[in-house]
């Protein structure tokens, strides 16, 4: 069965596409902005221009547009190829990613470059899975939360740690192809930038 990825939940742009777990193909390009612009192209790119039997897209947490970009895409793809969709955690493909760095079981902190200069936290265990739920912190309220040993994630090196500099890639999604499916509905950990304004009586 093959698998389309798409990642866009942060300053990168990257998909894959997997045939029965074996990559095909993928792109990554870290563009900071415009991945609504850049990722249909990207997708085209690939083999059978991406088609597959299964989406799966990062819902987050990152960039509010990004996700939005990333899960829209999924769905309309889904819609059209008649594919099955899922979400997975952008925190925990970054946490997979560390381990397979350091190639040894430790606990890893996700740190990531969240909104009005706060930090999206994860703390996953040895073994993998997370330990806590993701949340947005302020700098101040991230310290204290701090206690693995390796820290990964987009931040500069927070000094308490050995630092992991790391971005989301779609071509390592098979690290976490076994792990539980998220719905494939954004993952803000935050409110909003921006809302509608409430109708009037």
């Amino acid at each position: 069965m093959r698998t389309l990825i798409i990642d866009t939940a942060t300053k990168a742009c990257s998909v894959a596409l997997f045939d029965d777990g074996a990559l095909l193909a993928s792109c990554h390009e870290i563009i900071g902005r415009g991945h609504a612009e850049r990722l249909l192209p990207l997708i085209a790119g690939l083999p059978d221009q991406g088609r597959a039997q299964m989406i799966m897209v990062n819902v987050g947490p990152g960039s509010f547009t990004g996700i939005r970009v990333g899960v829209a895409a999924a769905r309309g793809l889904a819609l059209a190829w008649k594919a099955d969709i899922a979400g997975y955690g952008c925190l925990q493909l970054v946490a997979a990613m560390a381990a397979e760095q350091i190639n040894q079981a430790q606990a890893i902190d996700v740190v990531m470059t969240g909104g009005h200069s706060e930090y999206f936290f994860q703390h996953f265990a040895a073994d993998g899975l997370p330990d806590t739920d993701p949340v947005s912190v302020s700098p101040a309220t991230l310290a204290p939360l701090l206690s693995a040993p390796i820290i990964a994630g987009d931040i500069p090196d927070a000094g308490r740690a050995r630092h992991i500099d790391i971005i989301p890639d779609a071509s390592k999604w098979y690290l976490i192809a076994k792990l539980p499916t998220f719905s494939p509905s954004p993952v803000y950990c935050r409110a909003p930038d921006a809302t509608l304004p409430k109708a009037r009586p």
